[in-house]
Parts: structure tokens; C-alpha cells; sequence
């Protein structure tokens, strides 16, 4: 039987979890995530949001930010879903939610950025399967021969 799948923001209790599917995706080391969601926990005033996608425990986790100095600029920073539940539309619905959270916010436009190289292929696929316009190509960007792709989709007129 398939659990329903529902999406909130992340809580503590929810770490263990999200450092799982860190580890599963291989997004980066998941000892970060800790200092990484430190300000999100402990800063009343910190714009950053942290997401979850849950059945009975995180099986997705995502983390965005506002873009300094613009008007309702938002980025996307970190989208994963643990490899169990990927391709079967788990990851669209979570960026549709993601969307709509930030939209609730007034955030006008969103942007995801990702590597050029293989192993981030169906990554690149996945963002215009969710409307989302590739508008850069950084050279060499994260190192030598690992360009950045940007995506971008406006969420609010």
C-alpha cells in the first residue's frame, strides 16, 4: 500500500532522515547539513525555508533563499528526493509546492542551478519537464570542465 505523500517545513526531528537522502542522492557531505540549517532553527529573522516531502518520515528535502537586492527573486538552493521515490512524480509535485509556498510570500520569480556534467543529466531534463527555462550557462563555473546551468521560472506576475 502507498502512503500518502505530503509536504510542510522541515523540523528538527526530520534531520536523521534528510541526512539519508543527502547521503542516498550524493548532493554533498550530509555532515553539513547540520551547520547549514543552523540559521533556519535559531534566527527568528532568517529568510531561508527549509521543505520536506514526508509519508512517515522525509523522503525528499529542499532549501531556498531570496536573492539579495532583487524584488521577489528566489532561489532554489537544494532539491532532493531519496532515489526509492524518484520517478514517480514526487519531485514535480514537491516544486509545485515549493512554488506555491514562495509565491504565498511574494516571490516572483524562482531559479535553479545544477552542473553540466553526466551524472546531473535527468537533473537537467527534470526542470523543464517542470516549466522552467534553462538562461545560463556559467563556463568552468564549479571547477574546470563543470559548468553551472541556471534555470528560471517566473511564479507571480
Amino acid at each position: 500500500m502507498n502512503k500518502p505523500i505530503s509536504f510542510r517545513t522541515l523540523q528538527k526531528a526530520d534531520l536523521a532522515s534528510a541526512k539519508i537522502i543527502i547521503d542516498e542522492t550524493e548532493m554533498f557531505p550530509s555532515e553539513l547539513l547540520d551547520d547549514m540549517v543552523t540559521p533556519f532553527f535559531s534566527e527568528d529573522d532568517s529568510q531561508e525555508i527549509w521543505f520536506v516531502a514526508h509519508t512517515d518520515k522525509p523522503i525528499g528535502i529542499a532549501y531556498c533563499m531570496p536573492e539579495k537586492m532583487t524584488d521577489g527573486t528566489w532561489n532554489l538552493l537544494l532539491i532532493a528526493v531519496h532515489p526509492n521515490f524518484q520517478g514517480k512524480g514526487v519531485g514535480k509535485q514537491f516544486i509545485a509546492f515549493i512554488e506555491q509556498q514562495i509565491k504565498n510570500i511574494k516571490g516572483r520569480i524562482l531559479l535553479v542551478e545544477t552542473s553540466s556534467l553526466p551524472e546531473y543529466e535527468l537533473t537537467r531534463k527534470f526542470y523543464p519537464q517542470c516549466n522552467y527555462t534553462q538562461v545560463a550557462c556559467i563556463p568552468d563555473y564549479y571547477e574546470k570542465g563543470d559548468d553551472k546551468i541556471t534555470f528560471w521560472k517566473q511564479i507571480r506576475q
